[in-house]
């Protein structure tokens, strides 16, 4: 297997991960596990398996000023982010949640706009105008839909918050993504978003009653720590050596697709014609944002952190 193959292949196996996760998570949710108290259990697994991988690798002594840095980081990354994704895929349905996931590189592109001052063409900004019609569209409209969510308008806005949440965040970690090695910056990440989100969540994890959660539920949760955080993390920093950052992008529109076919199979969702509607302007004003983004050093650093971790 050549390097380009290996490196599609891991790029295909995190696409995966990542469309079946939003099936995976939500049916955790249901009934046992408050969306709160499952942030909690992801981030203190995830931080407590990169902290024992960074013990396998040499010390990397982190700079004082740089602190403050990742914390910055965890708040967009860790916190707002996945407190607001879980919590709104509690409320909406997974193919909504996955469709308003890919705006991500549109709000990547907005933002790289405004603090780094890169430049906008017209395809860049139709692009912008479709995504916000489409994300605008499925949550205004999509309400009417309750496959799979309780309060569908809620839900898609906190997964639209975590999209720019998210974006966010890549424009803030640019500097110290590409400083630390991806084990020391994951174990920090992870360790100043658990402080971050122990207040909100400490309390519905201590109420949980684990005498009445089933095995395969315990089985799920274990698979959104172990693959969807800490696995994709690792698929995708292998795929980033071997692909370019253009190559990677179109993993991207992978996960709705992944999502919805899964979501689907196991009569967990269904296809509606605003879901089919807002997926179409998302996806092309995507495609069109990252048309027009070549050979820009600060785009591709970002797009790079795009793909190294999604949910």
């Amino acid at each position: 297997m050549t390097n380009r193959q290996k490196g599609l292949l891991f790029a295909f196996l995190a696409a995966l991960i990542y469309g079946v996760t939003f099936t995976i998570a939500k049916d955790v949710m249901k009934i046992h596990i408050p969306s709160f108290a499952f942030v909690l259990m992801r981030v203190s697994g995830a931080m407590v398996i990169f902290w024992i991988l960074s013990l396998f690798l040499p010390y990397e002594k982190v700079e004082s000023q740089d602190y403050f840095k990742f914390f910055t980081a965890a708040l967009f990354g860790i916190a707002i982010n996945m407190m607001s994704f879980l919590t709104g895929l509690s409320y909406t349905s997974p193919i909504s949640a996955s469709v308003l996931m890919i705006t991500a590189p549109i709000f990547v592109m907005l933002f790289s706009f405004i603090f780094l001052k890169n430049t906008i063409n017209r395809y860049k900004v139709i692009g912008v105008l479709l995504g916000m019609a489409g994300a605008t569209f499925l949550i205004l409209y999509g309400k009417g839909d309750q496959s799979g969510g309780s309060n569908p308008r809620l839900g898609n806005f906190l997964i639209a918050v975590n999209a720019i949440s998210y974006a966010l965040y890549l424009i803030l970690a640019k500097p110290i993504l590409t400083k630390y090695h991806p084990v020391t910056f994951a174990k920090w990440l992870y360790t100043f978003g658990f402080v971050l989100i122990l207040p909100f969540s400490l309390k519905e994890f201590l109420q949980l009653n684990w005498s009445v959660i089933p095995l395969n539920i315990h089985l799920k949760i274990g698979f959104v720590v172990l693959f969807s955080t800490v696995l994709t993390y690792l698929f995708n920093l292998i795929a980033l050596k071997a692909l370019k950052p253009t190559t990677m992008s179109v993993f991207i529109y992978l996960q709705p697709l992944i999502a919805s076919i899964f979501a689907i199979f196991v009569g967990a969702d269904q296809l509606s014609v605003v879901k089919i509607i807002s997926a179409i302007l998302i996806v092309f004003g995507v495609y069109l944002v990252n048309l027009s983004t070549k050979s820009k050093t600060n785009n591709d650093s970002i797009h790079d952190g795009l793909r190294q971790s999604r949910t």
